[in-house]
């Protein structure tokens, strides 16, 4: 699905109250009664208000019905949820518009939003279970097991866990877009402006990126941490140019790796690390040979000598940090429990799965009566002023190169 605000600036706060209320109900009910609505939303209105609410609300697809239910109820589906993230962004300041979708993958949705004085920033909009939907919902057995609220549960894991790491990776200096803010199950970043490293042909010195990027890696080992999805799509490749001192001479250009999308990170303690460390480091390994044809010299590195660095110099354990701050180990087993589920039900389609194949959420078609007008038309979407567009990503003086068909 597609992130549509046109309705937001039409909802009243008794449409928000129900709408929270629905939200509030969801923890303990897949399918919310409505009398449990009508109790939770306390509108001074009574039943008749809080009718005319989930009219509205039901009118847009920010909640809906499961077919064949045993009673009347009302759930909350990922575009409710997108509202309630988006309100809260908004109460915040730190969303004031959302402009293009830039990115759609398996697993999220990347949106330019922007603040009340322009400055473009991303959101990234978690939303597991989209594959599983789409692979598999002819099988109303998986379906039922499968909740969409589960689902929901745990994209809001994702957000909650990214935002952690995001923001303690910055803190100890890890090039990293700034997390600005988190709600339910997105998060409001920095944009940076760079190309993800599987958009670059061409590099000046390939042996020294490479080298930067194993140092990056290794580094995140120290602090016990594994990517644990290291590879070219989440590496963003920062071009700077730095003035020569001589004021005749050529600036310097310096390639700068951002890392992105983080739900998949994992502790050096995990059962599993060795693979997860391996992975990564294989990642890079195969697309500098298949991109660049560089093979490096030295073997390795090996996560039996990357575990010994744990905790080295000082660094401090931010695996341990992240379970200090409530993510429990629980959560943690869910979450790559989901997250490993997409990538196997991706694996199970083939590699000729594209981003244009996740334009739609399955699981709201299938799970749900239909609402709305049934017009599927995407639009920019707007939310209390104007649209922005993404910025159109060049590189002055380039130094990197971008292939027109991607390996």
């Amino acid at each position: 699905m597609f992130l549509d605000t046109k309705a937001m600036r039409h909802l009243t706060a008794e449409d928000w109250k129900v709408l929270a209320a629905v939200e509030q109900g969801s923890k303990n009910h897949e399918l919310v009664p409505t009398p449990l609505i009508e109790k939770l939303s306390r509108l001074r209105g009574g039943a008749s208000g809080v009718h005319r609410s989930i009219s509205v609300l039901a009118k847009n697809g920010l909640i809906g019905k499961i077919k064949e239910a045993k009673y009347d109820g009302y759930r909350l589906t990922y575009g409710g949820l997108d509202y309630l993230a988006l309100h809260t962004h908004s109460q915040k300041r730190d969303i004031y518009s959302v402009g293009s979708r830039i990115g759609v993958g398996k697993e999220s949705d990347i949106m330019i939003v922007a603040d009340e004085t322009g400055t473009q920033r991303v959101l990234k909009i978690h939303r597991l279970g989209r594959i599983s939907f789409r692979t598999v919902k002819s099988n109303r057995d998986y379906l039922r097991k499968n909740k969409t609220g589960s689902w929901q549960y745990l994209s809001r894991l994702a957000a909650t866990k990214e935002f952690a790491f995001m923001s303690a990776l910055e803190d100890a200096g890890f090039p990293v877009p700034h997390p600005i803010g988190h709600s339910r199950h997105t998060i409001v970043m920095t944009l940076i402006d760079a190309p993800p490293l599987r958009q670059i042909s061409e590099v000046p010195d390939p042996a020294a990126l490479y080298s930067e990027l194993i140092e990056l890696l290794l580094r995140l080992a120290r602090h016990g941490l594994i990517h644990g999805d290291y590879n070219e799509f989440n590496i963003l490749i920062k071009e700077d140019k730095v003035p020569s001192s001589d004021p005749d001479g050529e600036p310097t250009t310096t390639l700068t790796p951002i890392l992105i999308d983080f739900p998949q990170m994992v502790s050096m303690n995990h059962p599993n690390a060795e693979m997860y460390f391996d992975r990564d480091v294989a990642c890079i390994k195969t697309f500098f040979l298949r991109r660049f044809h560089f093979t490096p010299t030295k073997p390795g590195p090996f996560f039996k000598d990357a575990r010994k660095t744990v905790g080295k110099d000082g660094a401090p354990r931010m695996d341990a940090a992240l379970e200090a701050s409530g993510f429990t180990k629980k959560m943690a087993r869910d979450l790559e429990a989901a997250i490993q589920e997409q990538k196997d039900l991706v694996a199970s389609k083939g590699d000729g799965e594209t981003a244009s194949d996740y334009d739609e959420d399955d699981a709201e078609e299938e799970d749900e009566e239909s609402h709305g007008s049934g017009d599927d038309k995407e639009e920019p979407a707007v939310l209390i002023t104007h649209c922005y567009t993404a910025p159109d990503p060049q590189f002055t003086e380039k130094i990197i190169k971008r292939p027109e068909n991607h390996q």
